[in-house]
């Protein structure tokens, strides 16, 4: 698996390392073409895990996302935010999806057809995508952690050089589709969290999970600073009994330090990501965090 650098760290695409294409690929992702419908490898495809940019590999779509819309092409109900770019074509009639970090074509995005509540569907191209299960991912970490206000936790977060991309969303609750408003209500069950991909070549899943720590009151039990209540709470979403037994030990070694820790581990079910309003807030503003700085703690 080749690993290119993510669009928000120390990479160039002067230095962008793209695999190699067959023609076939060269006509859809370099020239703009488009599959014959109901010829694409991943029409059907159902096993877990993420699609990543068959040319530069940053992961684009994630398994919960698919849909069956029966349009004869592979369909997303949502992208990694931040991952795709969405660009009017040229006769202003249809809306081009493209790879945020090497440029190629993945298909084109339609609103209003009322197949999902989410009422977006990401039509892509199979040959502009490469499924991963998790077995081919040693190279690309996934972590979910929930620290209070995602906000500010996913601005630390994207700080890390070696993090590829992040998202704001929710989870730990039953309500399918839940919106920020209905979060807010407490009745939902669900936590505000941040979704990370991260190169595993550079740093693991412990010293993700440290950063996490070291970047809110984990000592906290009702939330996060003035942030009371549920949707506040310090969790860490595990997808392996290995992050468990990580997050685990790392929590003996705090609680050995004399910290009193607060944090619950729990497992992933799925990562419902938030409205685009949320995404990147203080980038997007031009604001920073007000109330929590990086502690050192190893």
């Amino acid at each position: 698996m080749v690993l290119g650098l993510g669009i928000s760290s120390y990479s160039s695409m002067s230095s962008l390392k793209l695999n190699p294409l067959t023609s076939e690929e060269k006509d859809i992702i370099i020239d703009k073409g488009t599959e014959y419908p109901g010829t694409g490898e991943y029409l059907s495809e159902k096993r877990a895990w993420v699609f990543v940019c068959r040319q530069c590999e940053l992961p684009l779509f994630t398994s919960d996302a698919k849909f069956d819309s029966g349009c004869g092409w592979p369909s997303f109900e949502e992208w990694i935010p931040g991952n795709v770019r969405e660009t009017l074509d040229s006769d202003g009639r249809r809306t081009e999806i493209t790879c945020e970090r090497c440029g190629g074509h993945i298909g084109h995005v339609f609103h209003g057809e009322q197949f999902t509540p989410r009422d977006t569907r990401h039509c892509a191209n199979s040959l502009s995508l490469r499924f991963c299960p998790y077995a081919d991912m040693e190279n690309i970490g996934h972590a979910v952690f929930a620290a209070g206000c995602f906000w500010w936790v996913q601005y630390y977060l994207a700080q890390v050089k070696w993090v590829l991309s992040t998202s704001i969303g929710y989870t730990g609750g039953m309500t399918e589709y839940p919106k920020y408003s209905e979060v807010c209500t407490g009745w939902t069950g669900h936590i505000e969290a941040v979704e990370v991909w991260y190169d595993t070549m550079v740093a693991d899943y412990e010293t993700l999970a440290k950063v996490f720590f070291e970047i809110h009151d984990f000592t906290q039990e009702d939330g996060q600073g003035p942030d009371i209540g549920e949707q506040y709470l310090s969790a860490i979403f595990v997808t392996n009994s290995e992050q468990r037994l990580i997050a685990e030990s790392l929590i003996a070694d705090l609680s050995s330090r004399g910290y009193k820790v607060a944090t619950t581990i729990r497992d992933l079910e799925r990562f419902w990501i938030g409205e685009s309003y949320h995404q990147n807030y203080y980038p997007r503003t031009g604001k920073t965090p007000y109330c929590h700085v990086r502690k050192k703690i190893w």
